[in-house]
């Protein structure tokens, strides 16, 4: 065959390719039997080995999987991956309905959808083609997992229609490929994986994509990041847009008038949920209109306008063999149940938390105990009560020990607390924990330092702070196990690097007592630099909005101690940057700009900026951006296709900007 020709052909396959395939995976209807589909891709296959200069991204072959990846890249979501609040009964689902009525008017109407139990992923398309996926990760960053999810036959390696947008979905595992999976590995004598969450996820995860593909995982799209850009005002509309794109969008969802309608959905999908294909843990309930969800707005971690109600936990009865305590970070004892092991929700459960010595007592358990367990969530064990009817006499009741179980200190109850803490600052296990906490993905993000590799550094002698990460050398790492040439190689860089982190992820990683990492940010904005901090007063930290008298307290002690001072000196000879390199939030009597004070909407599809760097520009200009158009807002500023913000603004006679005055007034 001439070149022509092929380049005819492959087309033509290319085409009949996604038909049939968008018919089998998404539609559920082939049309054609699974020999014809697999002739017909290798057909394809061959002709773009002839000739490779044909073969393009969106082509059906780049489903099988591509060159293995020696490590995942992060990527910054351009709209932050928000978590959802949960409810757990119809009390819950009910206040959260009052709470969205007194803020948006009773005129709502509320989307339910199955909650997924799988991994939600972002996915960005330009010009209609597939360029980007990424993992949730922490939200705000995650790992570029393309080549993964190119072998989800579901997934759209090309739009119906060339359009720039950011779609997020649920990636899983059906449950057929679950079991036909764990078969393979129960026959190689693998570990078996857990639930189909966990392999869907560890699937992703792969580095060959090729592991991925065998897997045959799936992907249902839920959301769409930039709708209201694209002209849409609802979460319906931009599901059945998602759809009409070639998606794969799941069909078991409604739009509710109220919240008895939603209520009632959860009912019937309770008693459904055996026959899906799938795992659902629950139900999401969002509000519907795009207008309302600005007003509503989001929290640090999870928005107003939507929640995830969560199926009741599976309870089954197992035998508590023994109490096991561990020594956290700040010092905490922690005991634990050790269990039988059962089967809980999917997930083989030998483990669960019993928090604290009061709560033992409460629930009078016993070493010897039936007890019955639930996940909390559907996520971590617990032991819900005891079954004393099934006693014999042999259980022992179980007291915690005066001294910590790591250094043999002796362990206090401080005032208010519930917890015994081992207050040794040179305790093993906390020195250790902290370590791990250091590393952490929120604190100093070292990739590679996993528990695992703390534990053996530890174990060696080779960390005894976290200032000693900065000392260890390419030898040292190499004679740990499992740890080769390149990996140690790997793991130098991502601790250099570690050193060039903006002052919060250091904050965070100390581990001051009540500062998170919300509370970490705040601080290194307001002081900027480690020196400032270390000075700071009581009365100077409680003058910032976010930080009370507790918080407060805890950081001028822990900037009072000796070896903190110590401990700072040391990072700092290391190289590890001590000063805030992240934005700044502009006061609006810090600048002189036209935007200072003022409350500014932005609606419809800018040409010049996304609309994120719009908002980011009118910050720092000293304005503030909402999402919905009151008489509290100053300007509006309006692309193409702009809806009804618009009309709103007009109606209320608020100045309107077109992108060329925007853009001309922020150039000077």
């Amino acid at each position: 065959m001439d070149r022509q020709a092929a380049i005819a052909r492959i087309e033509e396959l290319r085409q009949l390719l996604n038909k049939y395939n968008y018919e089998y995976y998404v539609l559920d209807n082939p049309s054609v039997p699974d020999a014809e589909y697999d002739r017909l891709m290798q057909e394809l296959i061959a002709l773009e080995e002839q000739y490779p200069e044909l073969k393009t991204k969106d082509s059906p072959s780049q489903r099988v999987g591509g060159q293995a990846l020696e490590a995942f890249q992060k990527v910054e979501h351009r709209t932050p991956m928000l978590s959802l609040a949960n409810a757990f009964n119809e009390g819950d689902l009910r206040d959260f309905d009052r709470r969205v009525r007194q803020e948006v008017g009773e005129n709502v109407a509320y989307v339910c959808e199955l909650k997924i139990d799988g991994l939600a992923v972002s996915l960005r398309y330009e010009d209609g083609y597939f360029v980007q996926g990424a993992t949730r990760g922490d939200g705000v960053i995650g790992e570029d997992i393309t080549e993964n999810l190119k072998t989800i036959r579901s997934l759209p390696l090309r739009l119906h229609e060339p359009v720039t947008l950011e779609a997020r979905g649920e990636a899983y595992m059906p449950k057929k490929s679950f079991e036909r999976l764990n078969e393979q590995r129960r026959e190689r004598g693998e570990e078996l994986f857990a639930n189909p969450r966990n392999a869907a996820a560890g699937s992703l995860r792969q580095l060959d994509p090729k592991i991925a593909a065998s897997r045959h995982l799936d992907l249902f799209v839920y959301g769409l990041a930039n709708a209201e850009e694209l002209g849409i005002d609802s979460h319906s509309a931009a599901l059945d847009y998602l759809q009409q794109l070639g998606f794969k969008t799941n069909p078991a969802r409604r739009k509710c008038a109220n919240m008895d309608e939603v209520i009632q959905f959860i009912h019937e999908w309770q008693e459904k949920r055996p026959q899906l294909s799938y795992e659902i843990d629950g139900i999401v309930i969002k509000v519907d209109s795009f207008e309302q969800q600005e007003q509503l707005g989001t929290t640090a971690k999870s928005p107003r306008w939507a929640i995830a109600y969560k199926f009741p936990a599976e309870e089954v009865v197992t035998k508590l063999i023994g109490i096991e305590l561990s020594v956290g970070r700040t010092g905490v004892v922690t005991p634990t149940a050790i269990l039988e092991p059962v089967r809980v929700a999917g997930t083989t459960v030998q483990r669960a938390s019993l928090h604290n010595e009061d709560l033992i007592r409460a629930k009078d358990i016993m070493i010897g105990d039936y007890v019955v367990v639930k996940k909390a969530g559907d996520i971590i064990p617990e032991v819900v009560n005891v079954l004393p009817e099934r006693r014999t006499g042999e259980e022992v009741a179980f007291s915690m020990p005066t001294h910590c179980p790591e250094c043999e200190s002796e362990l206090v109850r401080l005032d208010g607390e519930v917890a015994l803490r081992c207050i040794n600052p040179k305790c093993p296990a906390q020195i250790r924990e902290g370590l791990i906490h250091f590393v952490s993905r929120q604190a100093m993000n070292i990739e590679g330092l996993g528990e695992k590799v703390i534990a053996q550094l530890f174990r060696e002698g080779l960390v005894h702070d976290v200032a000693d990460l900065y000392t260890l050398t390419k030898e040292q790492l190499m004679n740990l196990e499992r740890m080769g040439e390149k990996s140690a190689t790997n793991l130098l860089n991502a601790i250099e690097a570690s050193k060039q982190n903006s002052l919060e992820r250091l904050l965070f990683g100390l581990g001051i007592r009540h500062v998170g990492a919300k509370a970490a940010k705040v601080l290194a904005e307001h002081f900027e630099t480690m020196d400032r901090l270390q000075t700071a007063t009581k009365e100077e930290l409680m003058t910032i909005h976010e930080i009370g008298e507790k918080m407060a307290d805890s950081i001028v002690a822990y900037f009072g101690k000796p070896e903190v001072h110590q401990l700072l000196n040391e990072l700092r000879s290391y190289g590890v940057n001590m000063t805030y390199k992240g934005p700044k939030t502009v006061k609006a009597t810090d600048v002189d700009s036209y935007f200072a004070g003022k409350t500014v909407v932005l609606t419809g599809k800018l040409e010049t900026l996304s609309r994120n760097e719009a908002k980011e520009k009118i910050e720092q200009l000293g304005g503030k951006v909402t999402g919905s158009v009151s008489k509290n807002t100053d300007l509006v500023i309006a692309g193409t296709d702009a809806g009804s913000k618009l009309t709103k603004a007009q109606q209320l006679d608020i100045e309107i900007w077109d992108e060329a005055r925007f853009l001309q007034e922020i150039e000077q």
